[in-house]
């Protein structure tokens, strides 16, 4: 593998004008690919095998006028007055206007209004589901009722569902990170050369993203979780290989082998670190879950691509920065100190390893007790940003009717004649009239052949409730005793609940896969058993603390307001699986870059403990500053209103910040000082089956050994 890398990093460095055109063209290629071809994002969580998505595949072909996307506008009087049929017949008037919309339910004639007549609900059915509505769409009917006056208005519903906006804030991470860099380096052009490499390769993988839209149907979080992982692993896989350029520049190496050694060693890392990552994103199709598996294929897309990019273009980009990439002391000839606070702190560490352990184990422990009050549920308009229709819309709700008439549920019930559905569905409502969760159940709505209807089942509280959930499962158990009809839940609520179902089924086998694989292949890099399995364990003392103290602000609302949490409440629902995906494929990042190094001075002759130090010494500083870039850059999305974007930035800003300097920077030292040369073993059949990857470069320093020994001695 280093042999490989070596050779492919010499030929970049040498043919940098071909490499660095290849790779432009590529850009301009997916960029003119995606303005073309690009297609609408989607925030429809399809659910294949559940209750919830059986009921609304059958909505869309015996009741294709319900299964339209909803919207819902609520009046309200002034405080202490009602409302009237004169003052509400503009909003119902403009409503139904708008373009697209079937019908708009006049309120008084739904008797959809609050017990003091103050409150009113107009349900505005539209003809397409939420993935066709267009902006134009959203903003005609966000207009509607403008004429009316003497009432407030507020305009809600899925059919204001639209993707998140990446704006500046993702920005602020990538400013810091520049700052990091300039930093470590000490040099402009060294920062700046390892941002354009990340940044070209960010471009190609997402414009190649954009333009696969078009065929694929992406959820419109899956651009920024691919943006997220594409800038932070795009930036530290370059850093890496840099550093270690830099470093064979100081010992005297000339450019061009200075390149090729850093791919070879360095290169090799970024591999199977890169590897480590794509193995726990593509894992994700585990779940059975179609938007969550083309999330994580997404991601692994964009993740290949930076490695492909760093192993390629940076050694050309190298080649065109010349000596400029050493700080001016180093290309003045003047002597900078070899060693550094990562051989103070390995050393401390080395001795101290003992107490360091119980300490870290048990602080972490500590911060993860909250995670066992884990809740789950998909984001809903309560959630949203203050200030916005949508959650403006939803505390008025709230206001005049109460929480549960924003958690409706639908149940369908279909059958082969009109009598069995009229039969099942009386019956069905008087049971679930019974379920304690449950507020009112509307009278049935059947279709033009009345083979289908709908029971609209209003519960006492809001979506997120854990009263709510119990009756979504009270509900299903009752009605699945009524003979002679097909009767199915489904709603917004009952799909959250179902994607958590789903999702708690799939994590095991998720666990054993991803972990093992991981384990296998770091067993391959490392030719250890004890290493790989301390990764691992290290990585769910990490996931650990890091869901308990993301529960603490987003769920319990510890510091919240600190965060710009508004609304605490329960994760979405596919976070866990996902964050624990992504960070065990970034632990393993930098388990990969700081144990490498000390499986290579091993290698090379070191005591174990030696090689302990001289792992930290040499890549403390680039681990640290690679950890501060993936924190800002996934910290950057904190700022954004999106509360699953919100999420999801802090859980993995969090994760990386505990993950390289609590486990891989102290207590992974403190335990390879422990083992000492028993971190290395392997038994003698594993060591005879399992292929020499040579990652450490120990075949490709004896290469290039004997190759310089070939080389004639020039006389005179």
């Amino acid at each position: 593998m280093a042999t490989l890398l070596y050779r492919l990093g010499r030929f970049s460095f040498r043919n940098r004008g071909r490499v660095a055109a290849v790779w432009l063209l590529l850009l301009a290629l997916m960029g003119v690919a995606a303005a073309l071809f690009h297609g609408p994002s989607s925030d429809k969580f399809s659910m294949p095998g559940t209750e919830s998505q059986r009921a609304l595949d059958s909505l869309a072909r015996e009741f294709p006028q319900a299964s339209g996307a909803v919207g819902t506008i609520v009046i309200a009087a002034p405080e202490g007055g009602k409302l009237d049929p004169a003052a509400v017949a503009p909003v119902v008037r403009e409503a139904a206007a708008v373009p697209g919309v079937l019908a708009a339910i006049d309120p008084f004639q739904a008797r959809a209004l609050s017990p003091d007549g103050r409150y009113a609900l107009v349900q505005v059915q539209f003809k397409d589901n939420v993935d066709h509505i267009t902006d134009a769409q959203r903003e005609a009917y966000l207009k509607a009722g403008a004429s009316a006056t003497g009432i407030q208005v507020e305009h809600g519903g899925e059919v204001l569902r639209a993707a998140p906006e990446v704006g500046g804030s993702e920005a602020i991470g990538v400013l810091i990170a520049a700052i990091v860099l300039i930093v470590t380096f000490g040099s402009l052009v060294a920062a700046g050369m390892t941002l354009l490499n990340a940044l070209v390769g960010v471009g190609v993988g997402m414009a190649g993203l954009y333009a696969l839209s078009g065929v694929a149907e992406l959820t419109s979080v899956t651009p920024v979780l691919a943006l997220m992982l594409g800038l932070a692993v795009g930036i530290d896989y370059s850093l890496f290989i840099t550093s270690r350029y830099r470093q064979f520049l100081a010992e005297g190496l000339e450019p061009e082998e200075a390149a090729g050694r850093a791919t070879g060693t360095a290169g090799s890392a970024v591999v199977f670190a890169g590897a480590t990552v794509v193995i726990a994103l593509a894992g994700l199709f585990v779940a059975g879950i179609p938007f969550l598996t083309v999330m994580g294929l997404a991601a692994a897309g964009t993740v290949a691509v930076a490695v492909l990019v760093a192993l390629t273009l940076l050694p050309a980009i190298l080649a065109y920065a010349g000596p400029r990439v050493l700080p001016r002391k180093q290309r003045d000839g003047q002597v900078i100190a070899t060693e550094g606070f990562g051989y103070t702190w390995g050393r401390l560490v080395s001795r101290l390893r003992v107490p360091i352990l119980l300490v870290g184990i048990a602080g972490l422990g500590v911060l993860a007790l909250p995670a066992q009050d884990l809740r789950l549920a998909l984001p809903d308009a309560g959630t949203a940003a203050p200030g916005t229709p949508a959650r403006a819309a939803y505390d008025l709700t709230s206001e005049g009717f109460g929480e549960g008439f924003n958690a409706r549920l639908i149940a369908v019930v279909s059958a082969e004649d009109a009598a069995a559905v009229t039969a099942a569905a009386g019956q069905a409502a008087a049971l679930i009239q019974q379920v304690p969760g449950v507020l009112a159940v509307a009278p049935p709505q059947p279709n033009a052949t009345g083979t289908t209807a709908l029971l609209a089942i209003i519960p006492k509280e809001g979506p997120t409730a854990a009263s709510t959930e119990e009756a979504v499962h009270a509900i299903r158990g009752k009605v699945a005793t009524v003979a002679g009809a097909e009767i199915s839940v489904t709603g917004a609520t009952a799909v959250g609940i179902d994607v958590s179902d789903k999702l708690g089924e799939a994590m095991p086998v998720y666990l054993l896969l991803v972990v093992g694989l991981s384990v296998l292949l770091l067993m391959l890099v490392f030719r250890s058993i004890l290493v790989p399995v301390k990764a691992a364990l290290g990585f769910l003392l990490t996931i650990g603390s890091t869901f308990g103290i993301t529960v603490a602000i987003f769920q319990e609302g510890t510091l919240a307001g600190l965060f710009g949490v508004e609304v605490p409440g329960p994760l979405v629902s596919f976070l866990p699986i996902l964050l624990i995906g992504i960070l065990f494929g970034l632990a393993m990042d930098y388990e990969v870059f700081l144990v490498s190094r000390m499986r290579e001075d091993f290698v090379h002759g070191d005591t174990a403990r030696q090689a302990t130090i001289n792992g930290m010494g040499h890549n403390a500083r680039v681990v640290t500053a690679a950890a501060l870039i993936m924190t800002s850059v996934f910290g950057g999305f904190v700022f954004m209103d999106d509360p699953i974007i919100k999420s999801m930035g802090f859980a993995l800003a969090l994760g990386v910040l505990i993950d390289a300097f609590v486990v891989r920077m102290t207590l992974v030292p403190a335990v390879m000082a422990m083992l000492g040369r028993a971190a290395w073993w392997l038994p003698k059949v594993l060591d005879r089956v399992l292929p020499d990857l040579d990652v450490e470069g120990e075949r490709l320093s004896h290469h290039l050994a004997a190759s310089a020994e070939r080389v004639p001695e020039r006389i005179g």
